[in-house]
């Protein structure tokens, strides 16, 4: 599924720490689980922690919105 279709759906606080940690190389297990629950891909698509792709790091760089 597209960043797009759960960005909004997922809690501020795991916005946060993908922002602040921008192109991570692993994430927290609390920010794969709000991915997740928001819709996006779940942990079994994250081996070693990168459930993103180079485009979703791309949207979150340049199209999320920091006023959620």
């Amino acid at each position: 599924m597209e960043i797009y279709m759960w960005w909004l759906d997922l809690d501020l606080a795991s916005k946060e720490w993908l922002r602040e940690n921008l192109r991570a190389a692993e994430l927290p297990e609390s920010v794969l689980r709000g991915i997740a629950d928001a819709g996006g891909p779940g942990p079994e698509r994250a081996p070693g922690g990168a459930a993103l792709t180079a485009a979703d790091w791309d949207f979150i760089e340049t199209q999320s919105e920091f006023v959620d």
